[in-house]
């Protein structure tokens, strides 16, 4: 059988939840990749709503945690079958609109990396939190330094 075939049959026995979130991710995911290539970080993030915070605390009930790792995953998921770029910002985007339409509020955080010989190469991240929990980046997000936090 063609992987193709593996990959949908996979598909049609996923729960109906995660077949939505997955189509819904997709979507979103291509709307934040066309707003990242189009307009400024911080003209979208206003146009977002989105507030640099200080860590303020955020209560998260189990029932919605377990609705936003489900989410974290279906993005990153979708983010693999995308015929466009969908890396972390996007990703981070993504996961804010997806948990804030549902009301779950968390973060996500932009961070800097700097590698390389005598550390001249930069590298940004972004990755996206609910409740302590790392929904999208969890690859690389521990190699980073904070530079901004935005809570909703």
């Amino acid at each position: 059988m063609s992987k193709i075939v593996l990959k949908i049959k996979k598909f049609i026995v996923l729960p109906c939840r995660e077949k939505i979130f997955f189509f819904e991710a997709i979507l979103i995911l291509g709307m934040m990749r066309i707003g990242i290539l189009v307009l400024s970080f911080k003209f979208l993030s206003r146009k977002l709503h989105l507030v640099t915070t200080h860590m303020k605390p955020t209560i998260v009930t189990d029932f919605e945690l377990e609705i936003a790792v489900a989410i974290g995953k279906s993005i990153e998921k979708s983010a693999q079958h995308t015929p466009w770029e969908s890396a972390c910002l996007v990703k981070a985007f993504t996961a804010y609109k997806m948990l804030k339409r549902r009301g779950i509020s968390g973060r996500f955080y932009i961070g800097v990396n700097k590698e390389g010989e005598k550390r001249k190469k930069t590298k940004l991240h972004a990755w996206s939190v609910c409740n302590q929990i790392v929904l999208t980046g969890k690859s690389e997000y521990e190699s980073f330094t904070v530079l901004s936090v935005y809570q909703w």
